[in-house]
């Protein structure tokens, strides 16, 4: 069965051309490759590299395409262009290549490209238009800071920037005019909100936001160019809202997250009143999400493709028609259909040290029962666990394992206050969040004394935490990619990262005493439980020296410790010939310590 879940390929809309053709990116091949699906309903493959695609754009007014493309998962985006009218596989050709640096694909307009790039100091972000005809690269703003996010106005001449702010988990949003390449401060940069999705109104007269800007929740709020007034569009004091503007100037996508669910509604641009739900299964995701896009509309708003999934669908493209209501699959030739036995889980609330309650979700085995249970963790911190295609969920599952997925304090998706719970000295309070569950499981009939932990990157440091901090309650854990040191981590990893996660973490010049003391790795004398690590050598993010770290403290001490280090890895497995490697191993460990 893991095997089968992990091949099950997936598809993820990227662009939509004035023809109506989409370019997907499709990794049946074992790597995500960027494929080009004409309106009949052809497919073409367009590239086939070693290493995942990172992202792809048509050029408007040409036959060209341009590619994000990294090495071995360094995330050092290079973008090379190539000719849809070139027969067979196109040729890519260098066209902003700096192997020490990152270029981050934005958008691509007629004659240019407008990327983001961190090759002035290797730390701040610069927006880049590249003219095509000319060769040459125009800095559109150059002001410092992580450049989260890119919209280009569509009349070209603005564009709002996200950039990372002052607070952790906080965005300000800036007005760039592409003209005279002013900066106007739309937001505070000290301000303690969060901004996504922002979508621009057809006639370039304002845009549209997701932002929690003096409230808990995401509300969708329009701001005006022309009289500078922020006003709402739709609030909901319990969910989170976002929405996607049609060219058309009629309709309007909208996005509400509720309990990890991205459901979407066609509505009015004109007063937001709700037309009709899209008739996407219940219970998955179709936007919202950190490792696939938001829904894309064609030019001429007659269509919206979206990239949609669920713990029973990979993430699949769908063709939605608002005038007729028609929801069409956008379908690889050869699609296998998923297993039928996958479920989707149980939502739960689970009573934590301070009387805070806990979201969980929770997968029944799905094979025969080991009467074993795994709390998988994911990584962020300010990330979420979703009710999204996660086969390693699915996989433990069918291998006879309660899966208890959880949405610690410090969660996205459950209001600020939620994901502010876990900031900075605050940290470990959502490690006890693990042994509030760890208490509470016999109430689903899991035995305790047979958990494990599971997590990747910073659900990784939550593995790594609960073995530490807590070694009397966990019999083994499984750690991907994860953090073992606050302080090593933020003093190696890349330098435009750093910027950021001190935010979140704490400063070394100012909070090293704490962050040693929320390191596992002060108090790995203290774990019994034997560990299964991966780790990608060309890790950005959590450097390989992470895992060295820990696994040599443990392998002195004579504690089981399992290593595996992939060469042409990076931040997580992204290879199918890895993952195919890897997590067999991973759970023939879990039986071994969990079972026998």
């Amino acid at each position: 069965m893991l095997t089968t879940l992990f091949s099950l390929p997936s598809t993820t809309a990227l662009d939509v051309n004035d023809e109506g053709a989409l370019l997907v990116l499709y990794d049946g091949s074992g790597t995500r490759q960027v494929h080009h699906v004409a309106p009949d309903g052809t497919w073409r493959a367009l590239t086939a590299l070693d290493d995942t695609v990172r992202g792809a754009r048509f050029i408007p007014e040409s036959s060209q395409v341009v590619v994000e493309h990294d090495d071995g998962g360094s995330e050092l985006g290079q973008l090379s262009l190539l000719d849809l009218d070139e027969p067979g596989l196109p040729t890519l050709t260098p066209l902003v290549h700096d192997p020490e640096y990152v270029h981050h694909l934005v958008d691509a307009r007629p004659g240019r490209v407008l990327f983001t790039t961190n090759r002035r100091n290797g730390t701040d972000f610069d927006l880049v238009a590249h003219d095509l005809g000319g060769d040459r690269d125009t800095a559109l703003y150059d002001g410092g800071g992580w450049v989260m996010g890119v919209t280009p106005s569509p009349d070209d001449k603005w564009v709002v920037l996200s950039l990372a702010s002052a607070p952790a988990n906080s965005i300000q949003l800036l007005l760039v005019d592409t003209g005279t390449r002013s900066v106007t401060e739309l937001t505070p940069y000290d301000a303690h909100n969060d901004q996504a999705a922002v979508s621009w109104l057809p006639d370039s007269t304002g845009f549209l936001v997701s932002t929690n800007a003096d409230r808990d929740r995401m509300a969708l709020r329009r701001y005006d160019l022309s009289d500078r007034e922020w006003t709402d569009v739709l609030v909901d004091d319990s969910r989170d809202l976002a929405g996607w503007a049609s060219p058309n100037g009629e309709d309007l996508l909208v996005g509400v997250l509720h309990d990890g669910e991205v459901s979407l509604a066609l509505h009015r641009l004109d007063d937001g009143s709700e037309v009709a739900p899209v008739g996407l299964p219940a219970g998955g995701c179709a936007g919202l999400l950190m490792l696939t896009p938001d829904p894309h509309w064609s030019a001429d708003g007659s269509f919206a493709a979206i990239t949609y999934s669920s713990p029973v669908c990979p993430p699949t493209v769908f063709r939605y028609v608002p005038a007729s209501g028609e929801l069409l699959e956008v379908r690889p030739p050869e699609m296998p259909e998923a297993p039928s036995q996958l479920t989707h889980p149980e939502s739960l609330l689970v009573p934590s040290f301070d009387g805070e309650q806990v979201p969980v979700f929770v997968f029944r085995p799905t094979g025969p029962d080991l009467g074993t249970t795994i709390v998988h963790v994911h990584g962020g911190p300010e990330g979420a666990a979703m009710r999204n295609w996660v086969p390693v969920v699915s996989a433990l599952a069918a291998d006879g394992h309660t899966v208890v997925v959880p949405n610690v304090r410090g969660s996205a998706g459950y209001g600020k206050r939620w994901y502010s719970l876990d900031d900075r000295e605050l940290r470990l309070d959502s490690v006890k969040d693990l042994a509030a569950i760890h208490a509470w499981l016999p109430t689903i009939g899991s035995d305790p004394k047979r958990t494990a932990l599971w997590g990747g990157s910073y659900g990784g440091y939550m593995v790594l935490a609960g073995l530490a901090f807590q070694p009397e309650l966990w019999a083994a854990g499984v750690d991907i990619v994860g953090i073992a040191s606050l302080v090593t981590f933020l003093e190696n990893t890349s330098d435009y990262r750093r910027a950021m996660r001190e935010r979140e973490y704490g400063y070394l010049a100012t909070d090293r005493e704490f962050l040693e003391s929320a390191s596992p790795l002060n108090r790995v004398d203290d774990i019994r439980a034997p560990l299964f690590v991966i780790h990608g050598a060309n890790d950005p993010r959590v450097p390989l020296s992470e895992t060295e770290q820990v696994s040599d403290a443990l392998t002195k001490r004579g504690v089981p410790c399992q290593v595996l280090v992939y060469d042409d890895e990076g931040h997580g497995l992204a290879k199918l010939k890895n993952k195919l490697d890897a997590y067999p191993q991973a759970l023939a460990f879990l039986r071994r310590h969990l079972v026998s």
